[in-house]
C-alpha cells in the first residue's frame, strides 16, 4: 500500500459518533498525557492511561538516594516556571498542588559574576511594561552603561517581533542580537542568562521565533510575567503522587509499567497493543487515542499516512540537561537560588528542605545544592570525577563559605534528551495536535504549541489534544476544556 493509499484509508474512517461514554487511550503519563487524560475524563469519556515507567511525571520526577547525610529525596533536575505559564498554574490547581509550588511575590534573580566578584540583581517593580525592569537594568553592574542602552534598544526591537511569524523560525537568535548591537558580554550576562535556562540552547543555537516567544511573553507582556516559581516539595509528590490521585478521582484507569507497542485502526475503532511485563500483551479498543510520548517514540507508533511528512518527526533534535548535586557539611548559600556568569556554573538552587535533608538526624546543619546546567552537550557524558574536579572549585569561587567545607555527597543526574532542540527551522517540523487519522491526536512539549520545551508547553499540548478529540466527537464548544490565556 502506498502512503497515499494509507492516508485515504485513514481519512475514510469515521469517528465513533458516541460523545458520551466514548473510550479513550492516552499513551504516556508525563504532563502532556496527564493533562489530556484529565480533560477527556472530565468530559465523560472512559479513559485509560498507559505509561511504561513505574511512575507518572515523565521527565519531571524524584527518586530516593542513600547518602552519608541520610536518605534524600532527589529531583532529577531543577524545574521552575514563570507566572506567565498560566496553563501549568491551572494544571497545579487541578492537582490541588498550587500551594506546594509557590511563585515569588516579584521577580528577583541574584546574578553573581565569578570573575569580578560582584553581585547584581534582576528585579521588577509594579510599574507598567517595560518600565518594570528599567530601574533594575539601570543598576545592573554586569553591563556597561553603553551595553545597558543597547539592551533597551534591542528589547524594543524584540517587542515589535511576532513570534508566530514563520520567517523568524529560520533565523538564529544570536545573529539577530549581534545585528542589534549586542556585545558578547551582554549576551552572556543577560540574554543567555535567561535564554539558556528557558530554551535549553545558547542564542546561536536557538530559533529567533522561540526566543522572541520567551522574552516577549516572560518580560514584555505583563509586569509580573517573569516572577519565578518552583516546587517546595519533591517533584514526584506533585507530578506522580498528586497526579495519580487526581486521575483516580476522575475515573481514569492508570496502567503503569505498560508499554504501547502498536496503534492500528480496525472496524471497531482504534486498537492499542500494550505489553505489561510478566502479564504479557493486551489489546485496548478506543474511539480516541492520544500519543503523548517523545517525538521518536511517536514516529514509531504512528500508522502510515496518519501525518503528512511524518518522517520529519525524526528531524526534531533533542538537547540535554545536566544536574550536579552537592551536599555540604555546613550552610554555604544563604539565598534560595542564584545565577552565575563568568563561570561554567549556570544556576544553583538550595534543595535542603525539599530533599528532606533538613529533617534528618544526620543532617546536622548540612546543605544540599543542585547545580542546573542546560545546553550541556559538551558535558553530558563526562565522568563524575571530571565534573567534580571542575565544578567544586567553581562553587568555592562563587561561594566563599564553601571553601573548607566537607563534601558529604556529590552525584550527577543526566537527561540526555531532556527537551527538543529549539534550533532554527524546528517550527516547521512541529506537528499540530490533530492528525489526518480521525480519532488520533498528538501531545507533548515538542508539538506545535508555540512555546519552547517547557512544562507549560507540555500542559498546553495536552489541552489542545483533548480539545481536538472532543470537538471531533461532537462536543459543543462550551463543553471543551478551556485554553489558557
Amino acid at each position: 500500500m502506498t502512503s497515499a493509499d494509507a492516508q485515504a484509508g485513514l481519512r475514510s474512517a469515521r469517528p465513533s459518533g458516541r460523545p458520551e461514554g466514548a473510550a479513550a487511550v492516552v499513551i504516556g503519563g508525563g504532563l502532556a498525557g496527564t493533562t489530556a487524560a484529565l480533560a477527556l475524563a472530565d468530559a465523560g469519556l472512559r479513559v485509560t492511561l498507559v505509561e511504561g515507567r513505574p511512575r507518572l511525571g515523565g521527565l519531571v520526577f524524584s527518586f530516593r538516594r542513600d547518602s552519608a547525610a541520610g536518605e534524600l529525596t532527589v529531583d532529577n533536575g531543577q524545574h521552575v516556571f514563570l507566572r506567565c505559564c498560566t496553563a501549568y498554574e491551572q494544571f497545579l490547581q487541578r492537582l490541588d498542588a498550587a500551594h506546594l509550588v509557590p511563585l515569588q511575590d516579584r521577580m528577583d534573580v541574584p546574578v553573581l559574576d565569578a570573575d569580578r566578584k560582584r553581585l547584581g540583581r534582576l528585579r521588577r517593580t509594579a510599574l507598567p511594561v517595560p518600565l518594570h525592569l528599567a530601574g533594575s537594568l539601570a543598576r545592573y553592574p554586569h553591563l556597561s552603561p553603553a551595553e545597558r542602552a543597547g539592551v533597551v534598544r534591542a528589547t524594543l526591537a524584540l517587542k515589535r517581533l511576532d513570534p508566530a511569524d514563520p520567517a523568524l523560525d529560520g533565523v538564529d537568535f544570536g545573529s539577530w542580537l549581534r545585528r542589534h548591537g549586542q556585545s558578547a558580554r551582554a549576551i552572556e550576562a543577560l540574554w543567555d542568562l535567561v535564554g539558556v535556562a528557558t530554551l535549553n540552547a545558547t542564542a546561536d543555537d536557538a530559533s529567533l521565533g522561540l526566543a522572541a516567544k520567551v522574552f516577549r511573553t516572560g518580560l514584555l507582556s505583563d509586569p509580573g510575567a517573569a516572577d519565578i516559581g518552583w516546587s517546595q516539595v519533591p517533584l514526584g509528590d506533585v507530578h506522580d503522587t498528586l497526579a495519580r490521585t487526581a486521575l483516580d478521582k476522575a475515573g481514569v484507569r492508570v496502567e503503569l509499567r505498560t508499554r504501547a507497542t502498536a496503534v492500528t485502526r480496525g472496524a471497531d475503532g482504534w486498537q492499542v497493543s500494550v505489553e505489561s511485563g510478566p502479564h504479557g500483551g493486551e489489546q485496548l479498543t478506543a474511539d480516541t487515542v492520544v500519543l503523548a510520548v517523545p517525538q521518536r517514540e511517536t514516529h514509531g507508533l504512528l500508522p502510515d499516512g496518519a501525518l503528512d511528512g511524518q518522517d520529519r518527526l525524526r528531524d526534531i533534535g533533542t538537547a540535554p540537561i545536566l544536574n550536579l548535586h552537592v551536599v555540604y557539611d555546613r550552610k554555604v548559600l544563604r539565598r534560595p537560588f542564584f545565577a552565575a556568569i563568568g563561570s561554567p556554573v549556570q544556576w544553583v538552587f538550595d534543595r535542603t528542605d525539599a530533599s528532606g535533608l533538613a529533617g534528618l538526624p544526620e543532617g546536622g546543619g548540612s546543605q544540599y545544592l543542585a547545580v542546573s546546567q542546560s545546553a550541556a552537550q559538551e558535558e553530558i557524558d563526562e565522568p563524575v570525577a571530571k565534573l567534580r574536579a571542575r565544578y567544586l572549585p567553581e562553587l568555592e569561587r562563587l561561594l566563599p563559605a564553601a571553601r573548607g567545607a566537607r563534601i558529604r555527597d556529590f552525584f550527577v543526574t543526566r537527561e540526555r534528551t531532556a527537551t527538543f532542540a529549539p534550533a532554527p527551522g524546528v517550527g516547521r517540523l512541529r506537528p499540530a495536535a490533530r492528525t489526518q487519522a480521525p480519532g488520533l491526536f498528538l501531545a507533548g512539549a515538542w508539538t506545535a504549541t508555540g512555546w519552547p520545551a517547557t512544562m507549560e508547553s507540555a500542559v498546553r499540548s495536552g489541552t489542545a489534544a483533548a480539545r481536538e478529540a472532543l470537538t471531533e466527537l461532537g462536543f459543543p464548544q462550551g463543553q471543551l476544556p478551556q485554553e489558557a490565556a
